[in-house]
């Protein structure tokens, strides 16, 4: 049972000592006053990143879970998801680009309105992410593009949400690659979704995880997504026809 109106915040880390050492006091103080806790969940990062979470000290408890054998920052988040107890479930990267400071308004979009999951979207409308360098930048976009026909939401590509953990309930979950925001929006189906606009800011720590192998990953992710769209809109139609 999901520990009711408790906040979980997971964080998959891989080499991101720097970041996590950051970005704690920063969420401590954004959750001031909120029932809530941290898991890390680290893919045994050689720089020390799980020592550095567990010397950690403050008003947010922190649980360090160290996995063998596997990685990938999709697969790290379903982990934080079957072990973090909260009925809220937030979800955000430890490189400090996600700034602890939007956490609060996502929180509020899915506890006190009507959204099943808030979104932190970097396409800002002021059009201001410092953040992101230029080939990135038509790297997200081509991504965004090509993930358009699953979704209005404008960036379906944030790494930095927040569910109701009911929502996850609706859908097994199978990733491909580290789209974990991407993968619940097609197969859980939350509506509505609340986005808040913010500046994504430049890495403090860490190296971006975007190469050709992640590229390749996120195409398979979304021709599966695609294929299951098209199954789940099949058996809708077989269903009213009955």
């Amino acid at each position: 049972m999901p520990n009711s109106g408790r906040v979980s915040v997971i964080l998959p880390t891989y080499n991101e000592r720097a970041g996590i050492a950051y970005l704690y006091p920063r969420l401590a103080e954004a959750l001031s006053g909120v029932p809530s806790e941290l898991w890390v969940i680290d893919d045994q990062s050689p720089d020390g990143t799980a020592e550095v979470a567990r010397s950690l000290e403050g008003s947010l408890p922190v649980h360090v879970v160290e996995r063998t054998g596997v990685r990938g920052l999709a697969t790290a988040v379903l982990e934080g998801f079957r072990r973090a107890p909260g009925e809220y479930l937030a979800v955000m990267d430890a490189d400090g680009s996600h700034p602890a400071a939007v956490l609060p308004a996502l929180l509020r979009a899915v506890q006190e309105g009507p959204a099943e999951m808030a979104i932190a979207t970097r396409e800002a409308w002021s059009g201001d992410r410092p953040g992101l360098a230029l080939s990135r930048r038509v790297i997200s976009s081509g991504g965004r593009w090509l993930a358009r026909p699953l979704t209005r939401v404008r960036d379906p590509m944030s790494g930095y949400f927040v569910v109701r953990r009911s929502l996850l309930d609706r859908a097994p979950l199978d990733p491909i690659g580290y789209k974990i925001g991407l993968e619940i929006l097609v197969r859980c189906r939350p509506d509505p979704v609340a986005e808040i606009p913010y500046r994504f800011l430049p890495r403090i720590a860490g190296q971006s995880k975007l190469d050709r192998g992640e590229i390749g990953r996120y195409v398979r992710h979304l021709l599966r997504l695609y294929r299951a769209r098209s199954v789940g809109r099949a058996d809708r139609q077989a269903r009213t026809t009955r």
